[in-house]
């Protein structure tokens, strides 16, 4: 669990050609028709996120059960990422990834909205409900396969990418996929009340501690702030919780 994706590094440094998808823009009704059309029950939605002070929390509507955070790609960030891989390889994670956690890579340029949703879902099979459709089938598929497989089997499974693409559409800016795209999402959730960074690609999932389900939100969100404190002079950071609705 400390050894970090070999082709997402690879895919870092432009080694491998990427396929690229449409960038999925943050925005909770995109988010909700995208969810529909992959099969995920409409009892949980996705609703933004105005702030981390504790009055903007309660607005929130609970139980809360992930949060997906958009986040710009920055130096400071890269740097970060670098320090803390080298700091996981060196000495390990202080509370340990549950192992029953579901995670993949990201080797899909502009993928990682749809990453972070799949996430979102597969980490929460106990509480949101799968119809027939995408997401049931695909999570069945990829059960057992490794982080880097799972990747793989979204990008070679038929509709996957149309699905994705439709949904980044809907969305209230003109999609692009050659554009460069400086925005990641990424989801935050709880694996057995350990709270779980789930960034396609770091190459392996990340503990930021314990939780419960009383706390959830205000520790999602801590984690988003610590994001957020690396680059003070950025507005370019929006927060979705996928909550029951």
């Amino acid at each position: 669990q400390n050894q970090f994706s070999s082709r997402a590094q690879q895919t870092d440094n432009h080694q491998v050609k990427m396929v690229k998808w449409l960038p999925l823009e943050s925005n909770p009704d995109v988010i909700n028709k995208f969810s529909a059309e992959l099969g995920i029950s409409k009892e949980y939605q996705a609703f933004d996120i105005y702030g981390t002070d504790p009055d903007l929390l309660m607005m929130v509507p609970q139980p809360c059960v992930a949060v997906l955070f958009l986040f710009p790609m920055s130096e400071a960030h890269e740097a970060h990422s670098a320090e803390q891989k080298a700091k996981i390889q060196a000495e390990g994670q202080e509370v340990p990834v549950p192992a029953s956690t579901f995670y993949m890579t990201q080797t899909i340029g502009n993928a990682c909205g749809t990453i972070a949703l799949i996430h979102a879902i597969a980490n929460n099979t106990d509480k949101i409900a799968l119809g027939d459709g995408f997401m049931k089938d695909y999570l069945e598929k990829v059960k057992d396969l490794d982080p880097e497989g799972r990747c793989e089997a979204l990008e070679k499974t038929e509709g996957a990418a149309e699905i994705h693409e439709a949904a980044a559409q809907d969305g209230q800016t003109e999609a692009d996929p050659e554009a460069r795209v400086n925005a990641h999402f990424i989801c935050i959730t709880s694996v057995e009340d350990t709270i779980v960074e789930l960034d396609g690609r770091k190459g392996i999932a990340i503990s930021h501690g314990k939780t419960s389900a009383d706390t959830f939100l205000a520790d999602a969100t801590r984690v988003c702030k610590e994001f957020m404190s690396r680059d003070p002079d950025s507005v370019d950071f929006t927060m979705m919780a996928l909550s029951k609705a």
